[in-house]
């Protein structure tokens, strides 16, 4: 535990180079560490929250018993609500998939499937959720015109291109831009070396906005640099997800961050009582230095995303850096999401935050990048019809790096179509899951994929994590949303969608070597045992929740 230390006349401090006092401070320092940690455990939101659950279910049970011979007609109303809320799932403007999986739910359990929908099922946010950021939106859409001319010039060289493009641009509304040079990570452990040396150039700002935050080694390099710009003088801001780092980060983190002078939210805050904001969680990466120089993947800021802790195998995961105008979508991105959860900042003129970028004309000739946001406060599934839209208009080839393959209809018509007329669909996922429910759920979509000409490969080194799309050389998208309803239904998620940029063919490049790593899947759905056969069906049913 203790390496050996020298005095100024190289002798040691006893075995452990310590003096048997200064080691018995040491360790019992230690273990009052360790001992707040287990405690910290204990007290958990996470476990109260499960401890609450118990409790309903210990009082409904007692309550049953109590009843004796009135239980039939309490079990006839509860069934009769959970009727009703079957009907009013049923109203709501949602996949048909999502409505079928929480029905099966509410009546197969009623009352517990009524409190399980409450808690999670409402895939809108809270009103007060909404209206925080609604008004942010539509301030930060006014400083993202689409400029005309780029669009014109799409046009003329491939009109479906163009109108993904346009698409975006309206719905997201994020424009395509030009001037923006791009670079590929095949792995975490290369954005994070880049984005470490960008971050020690900050002059004026830093934002950095992630789902995950794990104090480690990647976090605590990252941290020494932003108390560094605290003193000189930079603006830091950091946004994270309560539910993503609810596991791994010490309560009440956002107060340590603060002392330091690093601006701090906690997106969504988890409260351990029947939440109803469970969902909706903020799973966009973003990293903005001066509005100069952006990061977007799928790495969120923990060890093993750079691989510096083993978890599942070798960790692949994939990031992409612009430099140049492009970035300034990733910006007012980081900031609507800003103004709209602390609007006591009053910090809506953008315009200051945008940087001189006469120094982006160098990179003119390196295609178009197209930075968007998708969010669950409307009803439009952009990060979907992205991908959709991809393999619409694929002609060659459609490869794709996705750690969940939970889809719906939709989504499978497409790959399948793609596949039989003619275009080469090639989908990667993990060799080994960190889900094994998920990795299940996941299998269970291969054999109609695959029986349609779509070849899938499982990653055998490890867990992949990245969402990516290359096609026909040209097009391509790099971002934080899964193939799953989750991050295309519920979640805050970001991306880039690309277009004739050098970073089209890395992406390709990593995947052509990738598929050499990965074994080929088969359908061998028919040799199967029956009881994995109907464990996978069930699971099917309940996609939508997953």
């Amino acid at each position: 535990m203790f390496k050996e230390i020298k005095n100024k006349n190289n002798n040691y401090y006893g075995k452990y180079g310590l003096s048997n006092f200064v080691m018995l401070y040491y360790i019992k320092r230690q273990l009052k560490r360790e001992t707040m940690k287990f405690l910290d455990k204990i007290f958990s939101r996470i476990v109260i929250f499960g401890l609450l659950l118990l409790f309903q279910a210990f009082m409904l049970f007692y309550l049953v018993f109590a009843l004796g011979e009135s239980v039939n007609e309490v079990y006839g109303i509860l069934l009769f609500a959970s009727i009703l809320t079957v009907a009013y799932v049923n109203t709501r403007n949602m996949n048909p998939a999502y409505k079928l999986g929480w029905a099966i739910v509410i009546m197969g359990f009623p009352f517990f499937g009524i409190l399980f929908y409450l808690a999670v099922g409402n895939k809108k946010p809270t009103r007060k959720l909404k209206k925080k950021l609604s008004r942010a939106s539509e301030f930060a859409h006014r400083m993202l015109p689409q400029d005309a001319d780029t669009i014109e010039e799409i046009v003329k060289e491939d009109p479906m291109v163009a109108g993904n493009a346009m698409y975006i641009s309206n719905y997201g509304p994020y424009p395509m831009c030009k001037n923006t040079k791009t670079k590929f990570y095949p792995v975490g452990e290369d954005a994070f070396v880049d984005m470490i040396e960008e971050l020690k150039k900050a002059e004026k700002y830093i934002f950095i906005e992630y789902f995950i935050v794990h104090e480690g080694k990647m976090w605590d390099t990252i941290l020494d640099i932003l108390e560094e710009k605290v003193k000189e003088g930079v603006d830091v801001r950091f946004i994270y997800d309560d539910v993503g780092s609810l596991t791994v980060l010490p309560s009440k983190y956002h107060r340590v961050l603060e002392k330091k002078g690093i601006k701090t939210i906690v997106f969504n805050p988890f409260v351990p009582f029947l939440s109803l904001v469970m969902n909706n969680r903020d799973h966009r990466k973003i990293t903005v230095i001066d509005g100069k120089v952006g990061f977007t993947g799928g790495i969120n800021l923990s060890d093993e995303y750079i691989n510096e802790v083993e978890r599942f195998g070798h960790w692949k995961d994939n990031a992409i850096k612009l430099e140049g105008e492009g970035v300034w979508n990733l910006t007012i991105m980081f900031l609507e999401m800003w103004n709209g959860l602390r609007p006591t900042d009053n910090e809506l003129a953008y315009e200051k935050f945008k940087p001189d970028y006469s120094f982006a004309a160098d990179y003119k000739d390196e295609g178009y990048v197209q930075p968007y946001s998708d969010s669950p406060l409307d009803n439009e599934v952009l990060s979907e019809n992205v991908y959709m839209n991809i393999l619409n208009s694929a002609r060659d080839y459609v490869y794709i790096y996705t750690p969940y393959l939970i889809i719906d209809n939709e989504m499978t018509t497409a790959l399948t179509l793609a596949a039989k007329r003619g275009v080469d669909v090639r989908i990667v996922i993990p060799g080994i899951p960190d889900k094994k429910t998920a990795f299940e759920l996941t299998k269970s979509f291969c054999p109609e994929l695959i029986n349609s000409g779509v070849k899938i490969y499982h990653y055998t080194p490890g867990f992949l994590h990245g969402k990516c799309f290359v096609s026909d050389d040209k097009v391509g998208t790099v971002g934080t949303a899964n193939m799953d309803y989750r991050s295309l239904y519920l979640h805050f998620e970001c991306g880039v969608y690309l277009y004739k940029t050098k970073s089209v063919m890395e992406i390709k490049d990593d995947m052509l070597k990738t598929f050499e790593k990965s074994e080929r899947r088969y359908n061998k759905r028919n040799k199967l045992p029956i009881i994995f056969k109907i464990y996978r069906s069930l699971l099917r049913l309940f996609a939508p929740l997953m």
